[in-house]
């Protein structure tokens, strides 16, 4: 068995009052096909940004940590836009998925990183994620590619859409005891499409939050 990648663990902790939306984030929702499973929340106020010890993000002059282990590779093929603030904001949600699985390597839900870069829905969605890892007792190993990105900005400019396909077909869960490397075929459960709702941190700060993530799991558009 392989354990999959973010949507699969939003699965595991569905029962667990978690909420699964149909997207609703733009004008173009209706032309996504397949039901979107995500966290949607209000935006209200993002939270405070947090520092951590340890090496500064490769993009991220701010101090916070978000490396991974040697084993664990995101990769983000894509171009950014032009735009200065939709290219912080696709920036940043590659920061926040860093973040996550930072804090499945760490075991905490309560890494500086997930913090930093998550608000309101997005803390939600981060916190499930990490917590079915640590309930089920895994981590994770390999290559996850993220490519097709888009970005739209809201008429106010407060909040970017970053959206992206993935693809988990050499991204496998490993058994934090054993070391076991949990692997399946490839199959359409290795793509997903991800929407990302991003914020602009309220005080100035070169800094954009995830505060909502529809996924789309299964997704064909993606292969």
């Amino acid at each position: 068995m392989k354990r999959r990648t973010l949507p699969a663990a939003a699965a595991l902790v569905a029962t667990a009052a978690l909420l699964l939306t149909a997207c609703g984030s733009g004008d173009d929702s209706s032309k996504d096909n397949g039901k979107i499973a995500g966290v949607d929340q209000g935006s209200g106020s993002p939270k405070a940004s947090a520092s951590a010890s340890g090496a500064p993000a490769e993009d991220k002059p701010d101090g916070v940590d978000v490396s991974l282990p040697k084993d664990v590779n995101l990769v983000f093929d894509w171009e950014k836009p032009k735009d200065k603030n939709e290219a912080a904001a696709m920036d940043d949600a590659a920061n926040f998925l860093r973040a996550i699985y930072q804090g499945v390597d760490k075991r905490t839900t309560k890494d500086a990183a997930v913090a930093t870069y998550a608000t309101d829905g997005g803390l939600k969605y981060a916190d499930a994620q990490i917590n079915a890892y640590l309930k089920g007792g895994w981590t994770v190993t390999g290559t996850r590619r993220h490519y097709n990105a888009t970005t739209r900005s809201s008429t106010n400019g407060k909040s970017v859409e970053v959206a992206f396909c993935s693809d988990s077909s050499k991204f496998y869960g490993k058994e934090t005891k054993s070391g076991k490397v949990l692997k399946t075929d490839l199959s359409i459960k290795d793509f997903d499409y991800f929407k990302i709702i991003m914020v602009k941190y309220p005080t100035g700060a070169d800094l954009w939050q995830a505060s909502k993530v529809y996924v789309e799991t299964e997704a064909t558009k993606c292969q």
